[in-house]
C-alpha cells in the first residue's frame, strides 16, 4: 500500500491544492501502481487561474484568442498591465515547470549554483539522454555510458538532490518522451533546455526550448521574458490514411515555410483533420516544428489527448481538462497572422534532405531527384526512433512492415537501428513482440537515448569523407550531424518509410507503387503499415529510473573537482566598461548556413558540456570561412599565420584583443545549446553581426553579455573583409529600438559606416551592462 499512498499524494500535488481533489481507484493493478509511482508532475494544474487570466486579457484586447494566445497570456506575470502586441512587445511569463537534458543541464546547474539560491522555485527535472553513445546495442551501450560519464551523472544527481530537482537516470529515455508521458498536459507552460521541447504541444501544452540561462531565471522564480509570438495557423482537413503519417505533415510544412519561416511565431494546428492524428502523432509534428524556427507548436485538446492521458495514468487530469475545454481550444473567429491549409487526404509521404530539413520531396520523386543530383542511391543505414518518432504507434507500424518482409523471407538490405524513446516504450514493445520482429528483420535495438540523432554514434561501416546515404526518422539532418562525416547524405522521413527503404536498400523505391522480390523470385508489394495508437493492455513501465529530490537538501554537498576535465565551476564574465567597443578584429566571416552544430559541435564534444574552457576548443570549427572556403582555418591578424578558429580566438584573448563574428541568414539555427553563446564570450568575443538570427541563439547571446546585431541593409555583409577592424558605436546611449552603428576600418585605410539593428529591451540592456544575465541577477540580490 505504500506505493499507492505515495501515488495519490503526488497526483493531488500535481493538480494543486484547492483546485480539485483526485479520486484514484484503489483497485489498481500492480503494474499500474509501479507506473503511477514514477509519475511525478509537481506543477499545480490551476485551470481556474488560467481561466481568470485569459478572461482578463480577452476583455482588454476585445477580440477572440487563439489557443496559443490563451495559454501564453494565461501565464502572464501581470495580465492586467502587460502590454501585448504580437511580434513587438516582450511578455513577462510564469512557466509552470522546467526540464533539462543532461548535456545542457550541466551548464544550467552550474549557473544556478553560481546564483547562490538555495532551491529551485518551480518543479524542475534533469533527464539523462544525451551522453549515451550508440555502439553495440542498448544494454552494453548504457553500461558503458554509466562508466564513462559517472562523474557527470553524480554531479547532476547530487545537484538535483541539493537544489530540489528531480533526476531521471540514464536509460530512462529521451527527455521529450518522458515529458509527454509524465509532465505535459493541456494548458501547461513548460520550458526545456532543448530545442525540441515543443514536442509537448502534442498534448495541448505550450512547451518552449530555451538556453540554460533562461531555465535559471525560471528556477530562480524570476518572470521569464519572451517576445510576444506571432501565430501561424495550419488548418488540417481530410484524414490520414495508407502510407501517409503525421511526420509527413511537418515535412510538408517545412518545405513550405523553410528553416526560418516560423521564426518568432507559434504554429497552431486546427481544423477537422486534427482528429485523425494520434496524440503521439501530434507530438511528432510539434517536435519537428523546431526545424522551421518556430517558438513552439500546439494542437487543441481533443479525445485523442484524453485517451493518451488515461493510458499514461492521468485520467483525473483528462477529466479536469474536459471541464475546462473551452480554454484549451481556440476561440471561434480568432485570427492568425498567416494560414496554411493542408488536406490530409491528398498529402503524400515525404522525405526531406539532404543536409537541411526543409528540402522536401514526395517519396515518389526522391529517387529521380537523387539520380539527377548525384546523391548516392544506396541506403547504407536506416534509423528509426528518436524523440520525434519513437511512440508505440510508430514502432507498431514499422514492425507491421518488417513482419511482411519476414513472411516473404526478406530482411533489410541496409543496416537498421531502432531507438526506443523511453524505458516505458522499450518495455512495452518488448512485451508485445514489436522489438522481436524488428530485430529479426535485421534491426539493432539501441539504448533509450538520443544516440545517432545527435551524433552519439560510433559508426564504422564507412570512412570519414566517404559519400553515402542514410535515412532516419529523426528531425534534423545538418551536415555531419549524425555521424561526423560531412559526406553523409542524411534524409529525414517517417519510421514507416525508413523501414521500407531499409528493406529495399535504395532511395529509388516508392512503397506505394514499387515491388520487392522475395528470395524465391516472387514479386510483391508492401501493404500500407498498420499499428495500434496505444497498447491494448496498459503500458509496461519497465525499470524505475526516477530519483525524487529529498524534501530538504540544504545540507548536501555538490563537489566539483578542480582537476576535472568534464566539469568546471563558472567565473563571472567581465562587466561592460562603459565605452564603445573599438577596433574589434574579425575572428571569422562565416559563409552560408551556420547552425549551432557549426558553432559548437555535439557528438564527441558532448563530454565537455560541463567544462566551459574545454568545450570552447570546438568554437566554430564547423563554420565555413568566406576567405578560403575552408573550415577551422582563419588568419590570425596579429601573426599573419593561419590556425584553427578556437586557437586564434585564444591568441587574441591572451593579447587583450576583442573580436566579432560576421555571419549570414538565420545564424544559430538548430539546437538550444547555450554553449554556442558561452564559448565566444569566454574566448573574448563581444559581438555577433549577421543578416538574421534564430530565436533561441539570439537570446542566449544576450544572456551571456554579447551583442547580437543585424545589418540594417543585408548587403552590408559584403562590405566587411576578413582582415577589417570594427568599432561598435553608440553604446553610451544604448536603448530599445535605437540602432547602433559600426565603423569598419579596412586594411587599405578606407572606411565604411553602417547601421546595425538590435532587439534588446531595457532588461536585456542591463544584462549587457552587467556582463551577463547571471551577473545582473546577483546584483539584484544585494
Amino acid at each position: 500500500m505504500a506505493t499507492y499512498c505515495l501515488t495519490v499524494t503526488r497526483l493531488q500535488h500535481a493538480l494543486g491544492q484547492g483546485v480539485r481533489r483526485l479520486h484514484v481507484s484503489a483497485a489498481l493493478s500492480a503494474k499500474a501502481k509501479v507506473a503511477m509511482s514514477r509519475f511525478e508532475p509537481s506543477s499545480h494544474i490551476n485551470y481556474e487561474k488560467l481561466h481568470s487570466n485569459i478572461n482578463i486579457v480577452r476583455k482588454r484586447l476585445n477580440r477572440p484568442l487563439t489557443l496559443s494566445e490563451k495559454i501564453v497570456y494565461g501565464h502572464l506575470d501581470d495580465p492586467e498591465g502587460q502590454e501585448i502586441a504580437r511580434g513587438r512587445t516582450y511578455l513577462r511569463l510564469r512557466p509552470d515547470r522546467v526540464a533539462m537534458q543532461d548535456a545542457t543541464a550541466q551548464m544550467a546547474m552550474l549557473q544556478f549554483i553560481s546564483s547562490g539560491l538555495p532551491r529551485v522555485a518551480v518543479p524542475s527535472t534533469i533527464h539523462c539522454d544525451h551522453l549515451i553513445e550508440a555502439q553495440i546495442g542498448g544494454a552494453q551501450d548504457l553500461q558503458r555510458a554509466k562508466e564513462v560519464n559517472q562523474e557527470v551523472y553524480n554531479f547532476l544527481s547530487s545537484a538535483g538532490a541539493k537544489y530540489g530537482v528531480g533526476f531521471w537516470k540514464p536509460g530512462s529515455g529521451i527527455i521529450h518522451q518522458i515529458i509527454l508521458e509524465n509532465y505535459a498536459y493541456p494548458g501547461v507552460m513548460l520550458i526545456g533546455t532543448d530545442s525540441h521541447t515543443p514536442n509537448g504541444g502534442g498534448l495541448g501544452s505550450i512547451c518552449i526550448g530555451v538556453g540554460g540561462a533562461d531555465a535559471v531565471d525560471v528556477m530562480a522564480g524570476i518572470p521569464w521574458e519572451l517576445k510576444c509570438p506571432n501565430v501561424i495557423g495550419v488548418k488540417l482537413t481530410g484524414t490520414l490514411s495508407g502510407w501517409t503519417s503525421p511526420k509527413d505533415v511537418i515535412l510538408k510544412v517545412a518545405g513550405i515555410l523553410t528553416v526560418k519561416g516560423g521564426t518568432g511565431a507559434i504554429v497552431e494546428y486546427h481544423g477537422p483533420g486534427v482528429d485523425s492524428i494520434s496524440c503521439t502523432g501530434m507530438a511528432t509534428i510539434c517536435n519537428m516544428g523546431a526545424e522551421i524556427g518556430a517558438t513552439t507548436s500546439v494542437f487543441p485538446y481533443n479525445h485523442r489527448m484524453r485517451t493518451y492521458l488515461h493510458k499514461t495514468g492521468r485520467g483525473d487530469i483528462a477529466d479536469l481538462a474536459d471541464e475546462y475545454k473551452d480554454i484549451l481550444v481556440p476561440d471561434p473567429g480568432c485570427e492568425y497572422d498567416q494560414v496554411i491549409e493542408i488536406n490530409l487526404s491528398e498529402l503524400k509521404p515525404h522525405i526531406n534532405g539532404p543536409f537541411t530539413p526543409d528540402l522536401a520531396h514526395p517519396v515518389s520523386d526522391v529517387g529521380k531527384v537523387a539520380e539527377q543530383s548525384g546523391w548516392p542511391l544506396e541506403v547504407k543505414v536506416g534509423l528509426i526512433g528518436s524523440c520525434t518518432n519513437s511512440s508505440y504507434e510508430d514502432m507498431g507500424r514499422a514492425a507491421s512492415l518488417a513482419k511482411q518482409a519476414l513472411d516473404r523471407g526478406l530482411k533489410c538490405k541496409a543496416q537498421f537501428t531502432v531507438t526506443p524513446g523511453s524505458e516505458q516504450i522499450r518495455a512495452t514493445i518488448e512485451r508485445d513482440g514489436y522489438a522481436k520482429v524488428l530485430r529479426e528483420v535485421g534491426g539493432v535495438v539501441l539504448a533509450n537515448a538520443c544516440g545517432p540523432c545527435i551524433g552519439q554514434w560510433d559508426r564504422r561501416d564507412v570512412k570519414k569523407g566517404e559519400k553515402n546515404t542514410i535515412v532516419t526518422s529523426f528531425n534534423r539532418n545538418f551536415t555531419a550531424r549524425n555521424d561526423a562525416n560531412p559526406a553523409t547524405h542524411a534524409f529525414v522521413t517517417s519510421p514507416e518509410i525508413v523501414t521500407a527503404l531499409a528493406i529495399a536498400g535504395t532511395l529509388n523505391f516508392n512503397p506505394e507503387t514499387d515491388y520487392l522480390t522475395a528470395p524465391n523470385g516472387e514479386k510483391f508489394k508492401l501493404e500500407p503499415p498498420t499499428g495500434d495508437e496505444l497498447p491494448a493492455r496498459d503500458f509496461d513501465p519497465g525499470q524505475d529510473t526516477y530519483q525524487h529530490p529529498p524534501p530538504e537538501g540544504g545540507s548536501l554537498r555538490v563537489d566539483v573537482n578542480p582537476q576535472s576535465n568534464r566539469l568546471q565551476l563558472l567565473e563571472p564574465f567581465d562587466k561592460w566598461n562603459g565605452k564603445d567597443l573599438e577596433d574589434l578584429h574579425v575572428l571569422i566571416k562565416v559563409k552560408g548556413k551556420c547552425t549551432t552544430d557549426h558553432i559548437s559541435a555535439a557528438g564527441p564534444w558532448l563530454k565537455f558540456r560541463g567544462h566551459l574552457d574545454n568545450i570552447s576548443n570546438n568554437l566554430l570549427i564547423g563554420a565555413v570561412n568566406i576567405e578560403n572556403d575552408a573550415v577551422n582555418k582563419v588568419c590570425n591578424q596579429l601573426t599573419g599565420e593561419y590556425g584553427g578558429v578556437p586557437d586564434v580566438a585564444r591568441h587574441y584573448k591572451k593579447h587583450g584583443v576583442q573580436w566579432v563574428v560576421v555571419g549570414d541568414e538565420n545564424y544559430g539555427e538548430g539546437s538550444s545549446r547555450e554553449h554556442a553563446a558561452l564559448e565566444p564570450r569566454h574566448l573574448g568575443g563581444r559581438a555577433i553581426i549577421v543578416k538574421s538570427f534564430a530565436r533561441i541563439h539570439e537570446t542566449n547571446l544576450k544572456k551571456q553579455g554579447l551583442l547580437p546585431l543585424t545589418f540594417n541593409d543585408p548587403n552590408d555583409y559584403d562590405k566587411i573583409r576578413p582582415n577589417d577592424k570594427i568599432s561598435i558605436l553608440g553604446l553610451d546611449n544604448f536603448a530599445p529600438g535605437k540602432p547602433l552603428h559600426a565603423l569598419i576600418k579596412h586594411s587599405d585605410g578606407s572606411q565604411d559606416t553602417i547601421q546595425l539593428n538590435h532587439t534588446f529591451n531595457e532588461t536585456q540592456i542591463e544584462w549587457f551592462q552587467a556582463g551577463s544575465a547571471l551577473n545582473r541577477m546577483k546584483e539584484l540580490q544585494h
